[in-house]
């Protein structure tokens, strides 16, 4: 890849994640300061476009693109800011749609590298964060879509005003830097709330609602509440999507035949946040007709979120690494593909060392309530294909302590699980591949190399960079080193 490889590599010196990810979460090693002087230098690229800014332990990923989605069906050019990625990490920033050309972040890189090298203690994610703002700004962008990479409070995204801030779910993730409750969680993501700007909340557990109430109190924002005072009613689902009606409670506003082509309960719930913000756009001028809504949420896509690629075997995948993330993936397959006599359920697994893995199988590897989910009949474990994967004999090892009597097989890549499984499997059966986004990715390669015409010809899949290449961490400032050369 040249140059752009070089690019990359220069990017990620400033990460060691040979090491494991413990880093002191304050504001000392997470310098907000150090971040502004770095744009200050930059030519403060992020005061010459407006933003929206979202937070959350699930949805902000697909919440952004439905966002994006309807901003720049509306006409308006279009930045969007997210992470980690699938398989390019062109897809964390994308201008009106389309990832970042290797070309331009050899440029962006290169036009900042004296300011980036006369702060040597930046880290990898304070550099692709200010990339991203020149290149906005440079792209001449309206609307800027910022996902925060890890918290809020202390996030590298958290130095602009935006218009409009969001908070989609809170669960438990990253504890040992945000906190072990969801009080303490809370109040790291509502650090994004800025004095006098709307914040929309998904809903929230009381005692994380409670300290989102608090935080917009204090800073005289204006919350709004999904669930509350935005309502969703499911019209219909298959999967090829859902159809919705949303209401806002106080005036009757009713916007009926809302289609998402995402899957789910939890993507009721995002496109409500995204609907919500939106509507707050649409008052400050921002020009949303209820046609653009419906054609931009029906366009958004956000892969790796029960994305279903074969139909006989049945293949879902999906990027559930936490408890709650795995309620809703085993919700969604009870509803979408309700056990059957004849259906048998195989899981292949693989996730990151931090992650609450034991409580993951817990839910995965029991029934649910109603009977609708039957327990896998085989389990297989695998590399996550990160440079924090958990070793698969230690998943096995879990799995089991959860389920002894669980059928847990090891192996050493997904592309040989993958295998294994669709050799196993019969026309009636289900296969799920789940644990973590590597996971996922690498499943989506390992079937693009095996059915390509599964995937359109501008998927990222036909953009993937070598496996475990280019994979910064998902919490990305961990134990920095100096910039070499």
């Amino acid at each position: 890849m040249g140059r752009y490889q070089d690019a990359l590599d220069y990017i990620f010196s400033f990460v060691n994640y040979e090491k494991p990810v413990r880093f002191g979460y304050n504001a000392e090693t997470l310098n907000l300061g150090r971040m502004r002087e770095l744009l200050d230098r930059l030519g403060r690229p992020q005061d010459r476009f407006r933003c929206v800014h979202i937070a959350g332990t699930k949805g902000k990923g697909s919440t952004s693109a439905m966002i994006e989605s309807v901003l720049r069906t509306a006409g308006y050019r279009t930045g969007l800011y997210t992470s980690p990625h699938l398989h390019t990490w062109r897809e964390r920033i994308r201008f009106d749609g389309t990832l970042m050309p290797k070309a331009a972040l050899v440029e962006q890189l290169s036009k900042a590298r004296p300011s980036i090298e006369a702060m040597p203690e930046l880290t990898a994610f304070e550099i692709m964060t200010a990339l991203a703002f020149t290149y906005f700004a440079q792209e001449g962008v309206d609307w800027a879509v910022l996902e925060t990479g890890l918290g809020g409070r202390l996030d590298a995204t958290n130095v602009v005003t935006p218009a409009v801030c969001a908070i989609t779910s809170l669960s438990f993730d990253h504890v040992e830097l945000l906190g072990h409750t969801l009080p303490e969680i809370a109040a790291e993501k509502a650090g994004i709330i800025k004095t006098g700007v709307p914040v929309v909340s998904a809903p929230q557990a009381p005692e994380a609602l409670a300290v989102i109430e608090q935080v917009c109190s204090e800073r005289s924002a204006r919350l709004i509440r999904a669930g509350v005072d935005w309502t969703a009613t499911r019209q219909s689902a298959d999967l090829s999507g859902q159809t919705l009606t949303l209401r806002r409670t106080a005036d009757g506003l009713t916007l009926p035949d809302l289609r998402i082509a995402l899957l789910g309960d939890h993507q009721i719930i995002n496109a409500t946040v995204a609907v919500a913000l939106l509507a707050e756009l649409r008052a400050q001028g921002v020009g949303i007709t209820d046609d653009v809504l419906r054609e931009g949420l029906t366009a958004a896509h956000w892969p790796g979120r029960f994305e279903q690629l074969n139909k006989r075997p049945v293949l879902v995948l999906d990027s559930a690494h936490n408890t709650d993330s795995a309620l809703r993936l085993r919700s969604t397959l009870a509803e979408f593909f309700p056990h059957m006599p004849k259906r048998r359920l195989a899981l292949v697994f693989g996730a990151s060392a931090d992650k609450d893995i034991p409580g993951i199988l817990e839910v995965l590897l029991s029934p649910d309530p109603t009977g609708s989910y039957a327990p896998p009949a085989r389990v297989i474990v695998s590399r996550s294909g990160h440079p924090r994967q958990a070793d698969p004999a230690l998943l096995a090892k879990m799995a089991r302590g959860v389920e002894p009597n669980a059928a847990v097989e090891v192996r050493d890549s997904l592309d040989a699980a993958l295998a294994d499984v669709l050799a196993w499997s019969k026309p009636d059966d289900l296969i799920c591949v789940t644990g973590s986004i590597f996971v996922v990715a690498q499943a989506r390669r390992a079937w693009a190399a095996r059915h390509p015409e599964a995937f359109l010809p501008d998927d990222w899949v036909f953009q993937d960079e070598a496996p475990g290449e280019n994979v910064p961490d998902d919490i990305v400032e961990v134990d920095r080193v100096k910039v070499k050369g």
